[in-house]
């Protein structure tokens, strides 16, 4: 029998799903990050099951000497020391293929809404302005769409632009990613040469802050409309606001932020949003690219899936 902690809210599926492969949930969604190292001291867990409320750090997993796996209801893992987890001998296990639809779904409506001035337009038309040549838009069709990552995410957006009649190219940095039919996978230099839409899908980790900066979108061979539903930090926002500014890039959609806790935006960073969210070619959502009530539940769905697949392997109880 695994006996887990659970410290963030879930979708109510979670806990008969846990119920059904013989996993005994505390359900603790109450904790604020500073209390979860001692709900883990208290009590002999083999599992902790988080989204983003706290960070999995070396220091935290010493808290809990018996956990075998930490469970990540969601995609990214940037919030989780990986190093650490190995260092500890626990297993780290997420679902991005319990939202790469809703980020497909979503991304393909950014590009739309970009493309077409859609959020502007019915701005206008709220106010009683009907600006029909103003908002003469962009067509998918016959553009080249370059996708910066060909994961779970930049996977499900290719299959959806299928429909468009566009060329989709992919640059990943693993070797190992396999083509598929949706997109061709490329050189950066490649993509660099004849994309007009960059579209990120990378996770964040180090190596990949602010990958997509100054030097980054210089080598892009025409402007670029530019969307991001991976991480803030993976884009320089200087070098985001000034290639808006200086007409490298027609517009941006953002489903996430350098910071996204707008109350603690030092002075650069708060220069940059207001300057973002007064562009009328710039779209910004709450990063809600995954955030869907099927992929609530759909998040569960694997994650408890592959949970089991593990406990299997492992031979079920906790560790000794």
């Amino acid at each position: 029998m695994s006996t887990c902690l659970v410290v963030d809210e879930m979708h109510p599926s979670l806990l008969p799903m846990l119920a059904g492969i013989g996993v005994t949930a505390d359900y603790r969604p109450e904790l604020t990050a500073a209390e979860v190292p001692g709900a883990l001291a208290a009590k002999l867990y083999d599992g902790l099951v988080v989204r983003s409320k706290l960070r999995v750090t070396a220091a935290l997993l010493a808290q809990g000497p018996q956990l075998r796996y930490v469970a990540r209801a969601g995609a990214g893992v940037d919030n989780i020391d990986e190093a650490a987890m190995a260092a500890a001998g626990v297993t780290l296990l997420n679902a991005p293929e319990g939202n790469r639809d809703a980020v497909g779904e979503f991304a393909t409506g950014l590009l739309l809404a970009l493309f077409r001035h859609i959020v502007r337009a019915d701005g206008e038309v709220r106010r009683g302005e009907w600006r029909r040549e103003a908002n003469r838009g962009e067509e998918i069709g016959g553009k080249t769409i370059g996708l910066l990552g060909y994961g779970h995410m930049g996977r499900a957006f290719a299959r959806r632009l299928g429909a468009f009649g566009c060329t989709v190219l992919a640059h990943d940095h693993d070797p190992t990613v396999a083509p598929d039919a949706h997109a061709a996978l490329v050189p950066l230099a490649e993509l660099q040469a004849r994309a007009d839409v960059l579209s990120l899908h990378i996770p964040y980790s180090e190596a990949n802050h602010h990958f997509v900066n100054h030097n980054f979108l210089a080598d892009f061979q025409r402007p670029l409309w530019l969307l991001n539903t991976a991480r803030g930090e993976v884009l320089d926002h200087a070098a985001l606001v000034d290639g808006l500014q200086d007409g490298r890039l027609y517009g941006a959609a953002l489903d996430v932020l350098e910071n996204e806790r707008l109350a603690t935006l030092s002075g650069p960073q708060a220069a940059r949003y207001e300057f973002l969210k007064s562009a009328d070619n710039v779209l910004l959502t709450p990063h809600i690219g995954g955030w869907t009530h099927q992929s609530y539940q759909r998040i569960n769905e694997v994650l408890v899936g592959k949970l089991a697949a593990f406990l299997a392997a492992a031979g079920g109880g906790a560790r000794e």
